[in-house]
């Protein structure tokens, strides 16, 4: 699906302001890199923040999509909750109103957990 940000141009200043609209949380930077190049095959303007973002983590401007790269399909079950809901909760801060959640390209890990 294309992007058609014609909508969103205020003539004269460039790109109006907007947040982006959809924020992606990948369980790996290679799960997070496949759906940030997907995104971006289809013209989505996309974003990639690797590891858990933080107040210090600079918010991204004129983009479709952020792709937060975690390293949760490694971590302890506990540290992988408490980065993914960071990460949602800093996507939803800039505003981001849809999500996805890409976990395990590989099937090397279950229900309960990493393998």
């Amino acid at each position: 699906m294309s992007i058609d940000t014609a909508a969103f141009v205020d003539v004269g200043r460039g790109p109006a302001h907007r947040p982006p609209i959809m924020g992606c949380v990948a369980d790996d930077i290679t799960g997070a890199t496949d759906l940030a190049s997907a995104l971006c095959d289809e013209g989505w303007r996309t974003v990639l923040v690797l590891g858990a973002p933080t107040a210090e983590t600079e918010a991204p401007r004129d983009c479709d999509a952020v792709v937060v790269a975690l390293k949760s399909r490694t971590q302890p079950a506990d540290q992988a909750v408490a980065d993914s809901l960071t990460a949602l909760d800093w996507l939803a801060a800039q505003g981001v109103a849809r999500f996805y959640l890409k976990y395990c390209s590989t099937f090397d890990s279950t229900a309960a957990g990493n393998i």
